[in-house]
């Protein structure tokens, strides 16, 4: 949708209107005068682009059988509309009430819309971008039912009083012509029949309309007369109501699941009642009531039976639970289980005309959750291929990320290896939703979206374009072995999740390198390769990990307390096959037999040969294992460097570096650790408190509810909240926006009752030892102080869980300090460096940045078997709020990019192999100035540091009363900025190096969590956010995408023409029994029905007249359709004449005859016989 905002133009160097101030630049050096900066406010305008996926909470479905473009509404008031693939539009009713229904003007490119708020909408699709001509609202009524004929302007509205009024769809306006409901019924009925749930005229006599009400009832109405033709009454209630073709029948679907048919001139009793579902009883009694069918559709052939389609109608006892849709052609039944209740679902059929042989060819029908088209004309009735973006929520989206601008080779590659991913056994023709035409627009660029999902999969989506396509799914839940339900000799789970174990939390993607790497909610960490070949791996590579806690801090296993530093006892296998998932699966901090579990990792990787198909094949898997009954804590933050060969993860104890060239453990330590001893900013990582409480105590709140972190990660929305921690210090302000703001839709209800029954069998600390395993070969032990992150799931804002200790002291709070973000970079780690080396630059949520040196060996088999060396070179530089992103500029303000390796195929021959490391360009150096900017940015402020000087040159606060969420250092067309989205749902850039603010936007009100966990930017001014379970909304913020964007959209309106009317036959048209037209004009106009009452509804005039409709399409297609207007108009007013010519013609030939006739009888009288 889009939707333009009114941007607040910053002017260059104005900073009165927020608190930001700027850092002088080093005396003797001038450091602005350098970087000329070409970012203006003129470059950014935010606007919606497109919106992708399923809609969420569907509740109606229209479809328009000329122009093939299908429009589903949902309860919050949305309409999306779906032409072929790569079309599709997004249109919002302001109220947001549900949409009960809609109608299509067929082939005029209009759209009238029913809302539960009892208001009528027209809604223009002749331009790119639908917007409403007219609203009607009633004010005394519910609106419960509508009905536009074809090629009528004249729309039926049923209430729920029982009555129907008449809307005008050109002018919107009530006619006064009413169908009372105590006029349609008997006289003799005592009772009101309930409201309108059908109306559908005549097929063959458009004077004539069915309305059914919903006590069982259904009067055949005459139009013109004014008056009731028959009433049918049945004991059970109607919920739908079909009409066979020839306008001599019709078919009502009934609560007790049977099917009536009725003759219309027999009203007595219906000629056919038939149970389909239920069972026949031989004492020749009624079938057994079955459960209601909500909706039937009867749709003829000229060749062979009719198609009657129907939902519900399923026998109580039935063993299904599934909503089902039953086909019934001929003597064959076919009943069609769905994974999801059944909306509403439409039969497709060659002709719009309701009076000729429908020719059913398909039936769409849509689900909660999905959207499916069944094929009717192939055996088996096989369902077509979606071409649409509609599984993003096949399984719950954990984390997404965003990448534009992409190696162009990148797309190609993963849709060949996705291709084979393909399902078989779909309809072999094509898709029948085919309207519309693509967009023209030339700006375009490899944007690829990756989203992590609850089942452990992750999908690659193309998203160029502003269209969306799947191109690979992986599943990183092959490489652990399945759990084993039911059998008989089950092991406690070791799972920290009850459910979803094999979640994505988060991922750290390499483009050009291809390398993937993926951590999950189990504590566990994937690195995958990229490759073209199928390959079989024999043994899963395998890291164990296992961290403890500080020494005064943790219970000796042995009676002396004592902790000597000697190297660990190798885990034997046995012990690290702990997947069994118990009854019940929570995780068991002890074994059977009362022994703390120890040394077991969450889940078991399979010992079996895996099997891996060509795309991203498992490099290594790291596990953290459990420790003296304590669960591993989950990882929080990721990166991946392809060119050192390293990833680094980090939890609220510290990190751990390892090297999946060399598979080992490089550096695994405390946050507390990597401190300097001089360092200024160094936390003392003893808690003050000396004594613990023992085992199973309650601690750290009030009321005895200790929420341990293991138990409170239970439904896959809360995966994603360990992934983004902030600092404490905007813990106050959170809280106070949390009790404004609700709790995520997708929040299970019953998380707190299960994390207070489940609290007993937990203990109060995380306490683990941290050691690596790979293989036999055990490492020396390393001592690491570790925390314990517990979300408050009392509180609305559990999501956002802050890294704290379960010590009641916020004295011992505070001490505890998480890692927040990882960066890469060749750059300066110590200000006496004269030269550029690796390093790894990490951000906490204290807000310090710290920074390690990386010494390397020679690339090549060196590299293999050397050590990589690591040594801390303390902090850089502290903000306030945690760290969120940092980025590195060169002296002329371009951004530097990690190093990497360009990819290349890991099966190949090992002679073909090398190692072929790119480094990043070297900034040109000058003497005695920086030759690096680093740009750090954190929850409260930005700020951006010369290297190696360390000098602060610039320094913005970004937010006082609130705190930034994400932030990125992008690339727009016209340089670099720095993007932030805040949770008081402002969006802003700042320039580079100098952090002008040059866009501010109050763009969303942070309503829901689900937007601040999968908020991300990315380059060319690309970002967007999970705004449903079931949606991904990009938005831009750049003046030249928003420029370009109605270029970019497709259209959905086409000229074409109606189809011809069917023949009506020579004995027809002579006897009349075809269709019967009705001047609708005369009977329900101004002139012969009155005007309506003003009080029973308000006309709303939308943006645009019905001028608009006509002509406000943009583009060629646009002239097309205003030429076909103008021809059709002229032609109808050339007929008009041609017409009036011909009846004078016919006229004048009259005259002459009859006065020749009087003149040959008065020609020989003379004129005394006149």
């Amino acid at each position: 949708m889009l939707k333009k905002f009114n941007i607040r133009k910053v002017l260059d160097g104005l900073t009165a209107s927020s608190s930001s101030g700027t850092a002088s630049p080093q005396p003797g050096t001038n450091q602005n005068d350098v970087i000329q900066e070409t970012l203006q406010s003129e470059h950014f305008q935010l606007c919606k682009t497109v919106r992708h996926g399923f809609p969420y909470q569907p509740s109606s479905m229209a479809f328009d059988p000329v122009q093939k473009i299908l429009a589903i509404g949902t309860q919050s008031g949305a309409v999306r509309l779906f032409g072929r693939a790569g079309v599709e539009c997004y249109c919002q009713h302001d109220s947001g009430a549900a949409v009960i229904q809609l109608q299509f003007l067929v082939n005029e490119g209009a759209l009238v819309s029913a809302l539960a708020d009892d208001s009528v909408h027209l809604w223009n699709l002749r331009q790119k971008q639908p917007a409403i001509l007219h609203t009607l609202k009633f004010n005394r009524e519910r609106i419960t039912f509508c009905h536009l004929p074809f090629q009528s302007k004249w729309l039926y509205i049923g209430t729920e009083k029982g009555n129907i009024h008449i809307v005008n769809v050109e002018s919107f306006t009530l006619s006064g012509y009413v169908i009372m409901w105590n006029k349609a019924i008997e006289l003799s009925s005592k009772s009101h029949p309930g409201p309108v749930v059908h109306i559908s005229d005549n097929p063959m006599d458009e004077g004539k309309i069915l309305i059914g009400f919903e006590c069982g009832t259904v009067v055949l109405w005459d139009l013109k007369c004014k008056k009731a033709d028959y009433r049918y009454n049945h004991d059970e209630a109607i919920h739908s109501v079909a009409w066979h073709h020839e306008g001599k029948q019709f078919t009502c679907s009934h609560s007790d699941g049977t099917l009536t048919t009725w003759n219309v001139r027999v009203p007595a009793k219906p000629t056919i009642t038939i149970t389909p579902h239920g069972k026949q009883p031989k004492d020749g009694k009624k079938p057994e009531p079955c459960k209601p069918i909500l909706k039937v559709e009867y749709k003829t052939t000229r060749a062979g039976d009719a198609f009657v389609v129907m939902s519900g109608g399923l026998s109580y006892d039935t063993g299904c639970r599934r909503s089902c849709l039953t086909v019934m052609h001929g003597k064959s039944t076919a009943v069609l289980e769905m994974d999801y209740p059944i909306v509403d679902f439409l039969t497709l059929c060659e002709t719009p005309y309701p009076n000729d042989f429908q020719e059913p060819y398909a039936v769409v029908v849509l689900l909660e959750k999905d959207l499916v088209v069944i094929d009717l004309e192939q055996i088996g009735y096989p369902i077509f291929e979606n071409p649409y973006p509609l599984s993003i929520h096949e399984s719950p989206v954990t984390c997404v990320e965003y990448f534009a601008d992409c190696p162009p080779e990148l797309i190609p590659a993963l849709y060949s290896v996705g291709s084979r991913q393909k399902r078989q056994g779909y309809s072999k023709k094509e898709w029948p939703i085919s309207g519309g035409n693509w967009g023209q627009g030339t700006l375009s660029y490899p944007e690829i979206i990756v989203t992590g999902h609850a089942d452990g999969s992750i999908k690659f989506w193309d998203a160029s374009a502003i269209m969306l396509q799947v191109l690979y799914k992986l599943k990183t839940a092959k490489v652990f072995e399945k759990a084993l339900k039911g059998g008989k000799e089950e092991k406690p789970s070791t799972e920290i999740v009850d459910e979803d174990p094999f979640a994505i939390q988060t991922l750290s993607w390499c483009p050009e390198s291809r390398m993937l790497c993926v951590a999950g909610v189990s504590a566990h960490v994937i690195i995958y390769r990229f490759s073209k070949q199928e390959m079989t791996t024999e043994v899963v590579q395998l890291l164990e990990v296992r961290m403890q806690g500080e020494l005064n801090d943790v219970d000796s296993p042995d009676p002396a307390g004592d902790h000597p530093p000697t190297p660990s006892t190798p885990v034997p296998p046995s012990s690290s096959s702990p997947t069994q998932e118990g009854e019940p699966s929570e995780a068991q901090p002890f074994t059977s037999d009362d022994r703390p579990r120890d040394n077991v990792p969450c889940l078991k990787v399979r010992s079996a040969p895996l099997k891996q198909s060509p795309g991203y094949q498992v490099e290594l898997v790291i596990q953290l294992v459990w420790v003296s009954g304590e669960p591993p804590q989950q990882i929080t933050s990721l990166a991946v460097s392809s060119s050192d060969g390293l990833v680094v993860f980090g939890n609220s104890s510290g990190l751990a570096v390892v090297d999946y060239l060399q598979k080992s453990l490089l550096l695994n330590m405390s946050t507390s650790e990597l401190y300097s001893p001089s360092d200024p900013y160094q936390r003392q990582p003893r808690s003050p408190r000396k004594t613990r409480q023992p085992s199973g105590a309650l601690s750290d709140n009030s009321d005895g509810n200790n929420v341990s972190e293991e138990k409170s990660n239970k439904s896959p929305t809360s995966v994603k909240s360990k992934s983004r921690r902030f600092s404490k210090t905007v813990a106050n302000d959170f809280a106070k926006m949390s009790k404004k703001i609700s709790s995520p839709t997708e929040q299970k209800t019953g998380l707190e009752e299960r994390v207070r029954q489940q609290h007993s069998n937990t203990l109060p600390y995380k306490r683990c030892f941290c050691c690596m395993k790979e293989g036999k070969e055990s490492r020396s032990l390393l001592y690491v102080h570790r925390t314990l992150s517990v979300p408050d799931v009392n509180a609305k804002d559990s999501l956002f869980s802050r890294s704290r200790s379960s010590s009641v002291t916020s004295i011992e709070r505070e001490s505890r300090e998480a890692i927040s973000s990882f960066h890469f970079s060749e750059s300066f780690p110590r200000k006496t460096d004269s030269s550029p080396s690796p390093s790894l630059w990490l951000g906490t949520t204290q807000g310090t940045v710290l920074v390690l040196s990386l010494s390397l060996p020679p690339t090549g088999d060196q590299r293999l078997q050397q050590p990589v060396g690591v040594s801390s070179c303390g902090t850089l530089v502290r903000l306030k709020g945690g760290i969120l992103t940092m980025a590195f500029l060169d002296s002329l303000g371009a951004v530097l990019h990690p190093s990497y390796e360009p990819w290349s195929e890991p099966n190949a021959p090992d002679e073909e192999k090398t190692r072929r490391r790119r480094p990043a360009s070297p900034p040109p150096t000058q003497e005695g100035q920086d030759s690096q900017y680093a740009v750090v940015c954190s929850e409260k402020q930005a700020k951006v540091v010369g290297l190696p000087s360390q000098s602060c040159f610039f320094k913005h606060n970004i937010t006082e009363s609130s705190f930034v969420l994400r932030a990125d250092v992008v690339q727009m067309a016209a340089g670099l900025c720095l993007a932030c989205f805040c949770a008081n749902g402002h969006i802003m850039t700042l320039s580079l190096p100098s952090l002008r603010p040059l866009l501010d936007v109050n763009y969303l009100p942070l309503t829901d969590m689900r937007i601040a966990r999968t908020f991300c930017f990315s380059n060319l001014g690309q970002a967007l956010y999970l705004t449903s379970p079931t949606e991904i909304q990009r938005i831009t913020y750049s003046q030249e995408t928003c420029d370009n964007l109605q270029e970019m959209m497709g259209e959905l309106f086409t000229p074409l023409e109606t189809p011809e009317a069917p023949n009506r036959g020579f004995f027809k048209g002579l006897f009349g029994g075809g269709a019967q037209s009705l001047d609708r004009e005369d009977l329900f106009g101004e002139t012969a029905a009155g005007k309506a009452s003003r009080s029973l509804a308000q006309h709303i005039p939308g943006p645009q007249g019905m001028e608009g409709m006509k002509g406000a399409a943009s583009g060629v297609v646009g002239d097309l359709a205003r030429a076909r207007i103008a021809l059709d108009e002229r032609g109808q007013k050339l007929g008009e004449l041609e017409d009036r010519t011909a009846a004078m013609m016919a006229s004048a030939d009259s005259f002459s005859k009859h006065a020749h006739d009087m003149m040959l009888k008065y020609k020989d009288k003379k004129w005394y016989q006149l």
